[in-house]
């Protein structure tokens, strides 16, 4: 499937105007990254997709429809997500994470948060705090395991880890089986309302002007979603808690948004989430499913104190079958549905691999901001609260059904310079990959600076 008819699915899932479409232009084609799956087009396929909703809404608020313009080159370096920070590239992962060689197969582990690396070391039978511990340590303790087995005792711990499959092996499993019972997303009404008005847009005005974004998400799709709404004009405010940790991704995935601290802990916080919900059109979440509910914060709940919001939730597993409450990572899900197997197989030597960018935290992350428009459209037209719903094992379902691509594997890596920008920022000096959708007569991209969690009050500018 290429990527126009990869928009148009999404496109028309969600129900939105099919004269819209002719407003898209796509360029290029796969393979653009060395991958036999269709991540060009997934990424451009996504991205166009948010923009093309961003720009359905600002129709909705009086302005012409906007061309909208994504190249599937400059679409797949940004979702590869480099950046560097006075001049020093992150490295993105924990020395402890990764694929293990167990006793009948492999098992990935995400060890990124130090209480995942610890408790996944604890299981191996090792002291986190002995201060010698090598990653050649976890292999040799990982060999007496049977992956399943591993895998299931991180599950019950709360960990982090999957066990590597093939396509066949996830297919047969009951998660597989619920997953392919899904749709890609779903976007449901949960509650009555009148339609909102929004301000009409000015001239000058980007597509989400005056559209207000609470971001309660942290690892990555979830932050790459509000960055996309804040790159079409939204105000979106990034709500961290001050005594949970944070990865190095929060310096890219902060540009265009406000960041503050709200303890959920608190009385006292939890009142100020709710005086910004009351102010805000849109409810991002990617908690632990049922994490921010048993706050009070659910979609019904946020629902009923503020009628016509739009919930996104984000998970990685959907909202069905036995995986459905367990937490999960990009790495982990390719793991576990058969990506990685698939990889090694069209490469040539069997060996496991990774997808060459995490393009189901990616892609998801822009059928979040797609799916917020697109609910904000159905709420300006029809009135209603909305909730939004997508997972990470949703998206790697579909991309799976992209297709394959045969001479994927032996693409070069691409020269990612033409598409950088350089920006100041509250980390330092910011080089990253600029926004690859283009609005005819408005830029995309980001006019507030990447800032730390905390640096801006829980207040609407």
């Amino acid at each position: 499937m290429n990527a126009s008819d990869a928009l148009k699915g999404v496109w028309q899932q969600a129900r939105l105007p099919g004269e819209a479409l002719a407003f898209a232009r796509l360029a290029g084609a796969d393979p653009v990254l060395p991958s036999s799956f269709a991540v060009g087009a997934a990424a451009q396929s996504t991205i166009a997709a948010a923009a093309l909703a961003a720009c359905e809404l600002g129709h909705l608020r009086g302005t012409a429809r906007r061309q909208v313009g994504v190249d599937m080159l400059h679409a797949a370096i940004e979702c590869t997500g480099w950046f560097s920070i006075d001049g020093r590239v992150p490295d993105p992962w924990d020395a402890f994470s990764g694929l293990y060689l167990c006793a009948d197969g492999h098992v990935r582990v995400h060890a990124n948060f130090a209480h995942h690396r610890d408790g996944a070391l604890r299981l191996l039978g090792l002291d986190p705090a002995s201060g010698t511990l090598q990653r050649s340590d976890a292999e040799q303790a990982m060999f007496g395991w049977r992956a399943l087995d591993f895998e299931a005792a991180a599950a019950e711990r709360g960990l982090v880890a999957t066990a590597l499959r093939r396509f066949d092996e996830w297919d047969a499993t009951p998660q597989g089986q619920a997953i392919a019972g899904q749709p890609l997303f779903t976007i449901e009404r949960i509650g009555d309302a009148p339609p909102r008005a929004l301000p009409t847009l000015r001239a000058q005005d980007r597509p989400l002007a005056h559209v207000r974004v609470l971001d309660l998400t942290r690892i990555l799709a979830g932050p790459v979603g509000g960055r996309a709404l804040a790159a079409y004009g939204a105000d979106v405010m990034l709500v961290n808690s001050p005594h949970l940790p944070n990865i190095e991704s929060i310096i890219d995935t902060s540009r265009g948004k406000l960041s503050a601290h709200v303890d959920l802990r608190t009385d006292s916080g939890r009142d100020t989430l709710r005086r910004l919900a009351d102010d805000a059109h849109v409810f991002v979440q990617g908690y632990r499913p049922g994490g921010l509910g048993a706050l009070g914060f659910s979609p019904e709940a946020v629902a009923e104190r503020r009628p016509g919001i739009v919930y996104v939730s984000l998970t990685a597993y959907g909202t069905q079958g036995p995986w459905a409450p367990r937490r999960g990572f990009d790495s982990l899900v390719q793991t576990a549905m058969g990506f990685n197997h698939a990889e090694g197989e069209a490469a040539g030597d069997g060996k496991p691999r990774p997808l060459p960018m995490q393009i189901l935290d990616q892609a998801t992350g822009y059928l979040i901001a797609f799916g917020a428009a697109a609910a904000l459209c159905r709420q300006q037209q029809e009135g209603g609260s909305w909730h939004v719903q997508v997972s990470l094992a949703q998206t790697g379902r579909w991309l799976r059904g992209l297709g394959r691509v045969p001479d994927g594997p032996r693409a070069a890596r691409p020269d990612r310079t033409p598409f950088l920008e350089v920006s100041d920022s509250g980390f330092g000096r910011l080089e990253a990959v600029r926004h690859s959708a283009q609005l005819a007569d408005r830029p995309a991209g980001w006019t507030r600076p990447s800032m730390p969690p905390g640096s801006h009050p829980p207040a609407w500018p």
